[in-house]
């Protein structure tokens, strides 16, 4: 067993200034991190006993379906150029030069490594199918760590790639993939939901994430009680309940109204005594458009890349999401225009924009405006609209009469209280922590860096691809996220650092220190790992220390120890009670059989 007093547990009474969210401040009060600099932090022991019991679930539902690698954490640029991604990383990717001058990075994800082995290896469809995986440091130089393990630098990730003969096989390897996570998930004691998602830099098509609903989560996710529809906002569509119309005013045509110091929506809409879905939200982009690498322009692509201008027509009362829009642009990244493209491309200032008398790109990325216009404004009448002038608005515009566009596609945010997608029942939009994602690449990395193999037929063909990730310390985080209180937190037997502290209340007291040490003695023979606290501290400051730390389950040995009983306290709260030195063992396996059924 192990005994506190001999161990390196700091507790600390009050959490760092700089902690916000519940796991950041648990984690630093019960001793179980400690931050060496922005996003960057040490495990202490108790941590380093949590995620190594990750790990283990982990590699152990892994190995199920898959084969462990371990991959260099320093990578050559000249393979990022291959596959086009040494640009599209940005300023995320930590990049670094060797002694000869020679560009190198520290790995954010593996795909161009893994292929480079596969484009080496594979040469025939018999050796097909293929599951790779590696539980390994990643590194990200965030621009804003926060909320403790949440936003890191450095972290450790499960990634795994598949790689199959065709279309039908990439299925069932993502399938394989699905049911293992479900039941890592749940091992690990996680309440989480599988959602659609986008597939960001990563690239390729499906794309399912698995979230943890919490407040301190940095995604959003809206879903659907009654059917089970579930999808990133950044994927999530909705039905539009019907808007009514305003009436036209004179002839019909657009009239030009003057409105000096109306550039906000809420000032536009009280000036015509409107709602602000009868307002044409204008959001004005520059977006840059990644050049397509290849080995022969891998070392020009930066110069290839160019910002090609793009405007969002959308309802008043809607949000532009940024990913669908990049989506759509096929671009890397967007910016809001500055004053000067304003008036190169609008001859208009802010807040007086809108699509009237502007020239639209034909097909996107030409050179041209690139307006794209939200399906929440198709077949409107008679909606409002800046003027491209200073202090003056159009009334009475309609879509596809008085403008035109580039492409009409889904831009917006999905809201609370929207129709589902599926069944129209009102979506919830929640906060969430994703814990893991997974991809089907499809072609786009064997393609690139030229991955072939034999086929049944002896014809050569690009294998199809698979991406699959798993933060391990969100998994922690979003354990303590789901079960805490005000004196600390309490984590599944599954990820705990140990499954019971034996607390003896007054170890100056020999019988009590014997007793202690006797039922101690007698759990960790049952097979539970067990932690005696005898430390000779008051036995309140052992209660706070022990709520504290995340262990699930307490046995104090106190006065009622002459007796032979015990007092056995679930840390998730059920009322403590008395059991006998005898009984301690099987109560708690009773107690954790039925928490595992519910």
């Amino acid at each position: 067993m192990h005994r506190w007093s001999k161990l390196f547990i700091p507790t600390l009474r009050e959490a760092p200034a700089d902690a916000e969210v519940a796991s950041h401040k648990f984690l630093v009060r019960s001793g179980y991190i400690r931050q060496l600099g922005a996003g960057i932090y040490s495990y202490l022991f108790l941590g380093q006993r949590s995620i190594n019991r990750v790990i283990a679930i982990v590699r152990e539902e892994m190995d199920r379906i898959g084969q462990e690698f371990l991959l260099p954490t320093i990578q050559p640029a000249d393979l990022w150029r291959e596959s086009g991604r040494w640009t599209i990383m940005g300023d995320n990717m930590f990049r670094l030069k060797d002694r000869k001058g020679a560009d190198l990075c520290l790995g954010m994800t593996h795909e161009e490594v893994m292929t480079d082995i596969a484009r080496n290896e594979l040469r025939s469809y018999k050796q097909l199918p293929q599951i790779w995986y590696q539980i390994q440091t990643k590194f990200r130089d965030e621009p804003r760590p926060k909320a403790g393990l949440l936003r890191v630098r450095q972290f450790i990730m499960k990634d795994s790639y598949s790689f199959d003969i065709d279309a039908a096989g990439l299925d069932h390897s993502y399938d394989l993939h699905d049911e293992a996570y479900r039941r890592i998930f749940t091992r690990c004691g996680l309440r989480f939901v599988a959602v659609e998602a986008d597939s960001g830099a990563m690239g390729g098509s499906q794309s399912q994430e698995f979230m943890v609903y919490t407040d301190a989560g940095e995604d959003l996710i809206a879903s659907c009680a009654a059917c089970g529809y579930a999808a990133n906002i950044e994927k999530a569509t909705s039905h539009l309940a019907p808007v009514k119309e305003m009436e036209p005013t004179g002839d019909g045509k657009p009239e030009l109204v003057s409105t000096p110091g109306q550039a906000a929506i809420v000032d536009v809409t009280k000036f015509f005594d409107i709602e602000s879905s009868s307002d044409i939200k204008c959001v004005a982009y520059m977006a840059k458009i990644a050049a397509r690498s290849t080995a022969k322009n891998a070392a020009k692509e930066d110069a290839q890349s160019s910002w090609q201008p793009v405007v969002a027509f959308l309802r008043g009362d809607h949000f532009v999401n940024e990913t669908k829009l990049m989506a759509v642009l096929g671009a890397t990244e967007v910016r809001p225009m500055v004053a000067e493209e304003l008036e190169t491309w609008f001859h208009g200032p802010a807040g007086y924009l809108g699509p009237v008398g502007l020239d639209p790109a034909q097909q996107l990325n030409d050179g041209k405006l690139n307006v794209v216009l939200d399906p929440g404004l198709e077949n409107r009448q008679n909606l409002v609209c800046g003027a491209n002038q200073l202090d003056y608005h159009y009334r009475n515009v309609v879509p596809g009469r008085d403008f035109s566009w580039t492409v009409v596609a889904d831009i917006r945010n999905a809201a609370e209280g929207e129709g589902c997608p599926q069944c129209g029942q009102p979506l919830r939009v929640a906060r969430a922590v994703e814990v893991g994602h997974i991809f089907k690449l499809g072609n786009r990395y064997t393609d690139k860096m030229g991955v072939r193999v034999l086929d049944a037929n002896g014809k050569e063909v690009t294998p199809i691809m698979g991406c699959y990730g798993i933060g391990v310390e969100r998994i922690l985080t979003a354990a303590i996220e789901q079960n805490n209180d005000v004196n600390g937190f309490w984590l599944p037997i599954s990820i705990a650092p140990f499954d019971v502290v034996v607390t003896v209340t007054n170890v100056g007291d020999s019988a009590l220190k014997s007793s202690g040490e006797s039922v101690a003695a007698s759990l960790e023979g049952a097979g539970f790992d067990v932690l005696l606290d005898d430390r000779d501290e008051r036995a309140g400051v052992k209660f706070k220390d022990a709520d504290l730390i995340g262990v699930p389950y307490r046995v104090t040995v106190g006065k009622k120890a002459a007796e032979g009983k015990v007092e056995l306290v679930v840390r998730s709260g059920a009322p403590p009670r008395d059991v006998a030195f005898a009984d301690v063992a099987r109560e708690i396996r009773t107690l954790i059989a039925g928490s595992e059924n519910q």
